[in-house]
């Protein structure tokens, strides 16, 4: 790819239309001062003080976010709590200028949260705590179901293109049930044309008639294959026949191409003509990988929707996420304007 063909690509993003359906999650981080701290006259604990809240679109909503960040029109399909969570993350979305009209609001249940607490030791040093999780661990009701079916065949002719993002390991507790799966292949059988694309934590395996993007450790396990210990992005050497190999027999039950990221390699693309491994780009100094495969999503599936071979897309993937790694603390995204900086920095 040349810059001529990489601004091609860039420029067209603005005229897509793309639907990104599955678990929307709010991502609240509080962020903490440990010069501040308190002893609790109840408990004689320590209270740790919030000095600055701030919420963003997790899961689902972070491909949205480098989507949006992209320049690429999106249209959000999910289920979330009739709750101030799901008031956040709805106006955090509309803040960006999503479409959230077939965002289902449900009393009774959660807007799925990750709460992310950060402290600020006295030593100006920033750290992580332990991450608080708010989920559905209940079966979405059938009805729920029957509605979101019927929202996606709607919407898919409006839309260039499909992110289904299936985050919630709990079985049928999440928005992309064994229904929504079946709708979706039937979809993807019916209108090969139509760029669907697939992120699953546990289930990547179970998908037909779609694009698949799972990392090394998801690749292996969806065809029954044991990672070795400390596998799960990225892939070593003397795994790498194996990935390759998995990667293959995910593409013969899709009949769709893979992209499997292998952390700091790269991304290996799956395709009819092979497997092709399409380096990431050298990134130097303190990194953040959160989100780095949401990033990865949304720069391939952009790519794909405006043309782009696999290979390209995988190239485009690989730029925005070498930009949104390197932003700490956070989930990160990428503007064109950074993407083209990247490319002619390492890539042209």
């Amino acid at each position: 790819m040349d810059e001529a063909r990489l601004d091609q690509l860039l420029n067209h993003f603005p005229n897509l239309k793309i639907l990104v359906v599955g678990d929307f999650f709010l991502d609240k981080y509080l962020e903490l001062d440990r010069r501040l701290s308190e002893t609790s006259l109840e408990t004689g604990l320590e209270a740790y003080q919030v000095v600055h809240v701030r919420c963003s679109p997790g899961a689902a909503g972070t491909v949205v976010n480098n989507l949006r960040a992209l320049g690429a029109q999106v249209v959000a399909l999910g289920v979330i709590g009739d709750d101030g969570e799901g008031y956040e993350l709805k106006r955090a979305l509309t803040a960006q200028g999503v479409d959230i009209e077939s965002l289902m609001e449900v009393p009774g249940r959660f807007t799925p949260t990750y709460t992310k607490p950060m402290m600020r030791e006295a030593d100006g040093r920033l750290h992580e705590l332990n991450r608080l999780d708010i989920k559905n661990r209940r079966p979405l009701p059938d009805e729920l179901q029957a509605r979101l079916v019927e929202r996606l065949r709607a919407l898919a002719p409006t839309v260039q293109g499909i992110v289904v993002a299936d985050q919630v390991p709990e079985a049928e507790c999440g928005v992309v049930t064994g229904r929504v799966r079946s709708a979706l292949a039937a979809l993807g059988q019916s209108r090969p044309e139509l760029i669907i694309a697939v992120d699953s934590r546990r289930r990547i395996g179970l998908f037909r008639h779609v694009i698949l993007k799972p990392n090394a450790r998801e690749a292996l396990q969806a065809v029954g294959s044991q990672p070795q210990e400390g596998v799960n992005g990225s892939a070593s050497l003397q795994e790498r026949a194996a990935v390759e190999a998995a990667g293959v027999a995910l593409f013969r039950r899709t009949g769709r191409p893979v992209f499997i990221t292998i952390g700091a390699e790269g991304i290996l693309v799956v395709t009819r003509e092979g497997v092709q491994h399409v380096p990431a780009l050298p990134v130097t100094g303190p990194i953040d990988i959160v989100g780095a495969g949401d990033s990865v999503m949304a720069g391939v599936v952009a790519a794909l929707c405006s043309g782009a071979t696999p290979g390209e897309a995988a190239l485009l993937g690989n730029l925005v996420a070498s930009v949104t790694i390197r932003q700490l603390g956070t989930t990160g995204t990428a503007s064109p304007d950074q993407v083209r900086e990247q490319f002619t920095r390492y890539g042209g």
